[in-house]
């Protein structure tokens, strides 16, 4: 059967994913702004760009379409973004809980940060556990959503020595990021960077 292009809605024909258009208007670029970083701004954030669009209906399709295929584009994409100089030695991606995972059949995030990996040439490692059941933080306002610290642990030992980078399909109000980030700064992880598809 045709498919549309979860992107534009156009026919997406042999293509993987996304279509030879929308593919074409990936640009991942460094932010150096966001509550994973105090002042002064280090650039640190991979992005495609904002939470709209086709952005927007990317992460949607490939979160709760099941288009999985999408995952192969946009990480070829965000790894495409990673500076060279950050050294990255292995990609996390953001878990799920475990119960989360079993109602879905997947992690999103796995499958970016796979992705993103193969493109980098690093291993992607189980380096974190979701260890609280919390709310799905996508689906609340940003008053509503909830204080994530503690709700996740490290795997020192699925972690290599070097930089990391951490990988989510969105970057909202930053608490998802934070509480990954505190669980590995006590890990001993100090070289963190992150990829995002939007934010």
């Amino acid at each position: 059967m045709p498919r549309a292009c979860p992107g534009c809605g156009g026919q997406l024909g042999r293509a993987a994913g996304l279509c030879a258009g929308c593919r074409a208007n990936l640009h991942a670029h460094v932010e150096a702004h966001s509550p994973l970083r105090a002042q002064p701004p280090v650039p640190h954030l991979v992005t495609l760009g904002a939470y709209r669009g086709v952005n927007r209906r990317v992460v949607r399709t490939l979160k709760f379409g099941e288009a999985r295929d999408l995952a192969a584009v946009l990480g070829e994409a965000l790894a495409g973004g990673v500076p060279a100089h950050w050294n990255v030695q292995a990609v996390v991606p953001v878990p799920l809980h475990p119960a989360r995972q079993r109602q879905r059949g997947f992690n999103q995030a796995e499958l970016l940060g796979r992705a993103v990996a193969a493109q980098l040439g690093v291993p992607c490692v189980p380096g974190l556990q979701r260890i609280r059941h919390t709310a799905q933080q996508a689906r609340r306002h940003a008053a509503q959503r909830e204080d994530l610290r503690g709700a996740f642990r490290a795997c020192p030992d699925a972690l290599p020595g070097g930089p990391i980078l951490l990988i989510d399909d969105v970057f909202t109000s930053g608490n998802t990021m934070l509480a990954c980030q505190d669980a590995l700064n006590r890990a001993g992880v100090t070289d963190l960077y992150a990829a995002v598809i939007a934010r």
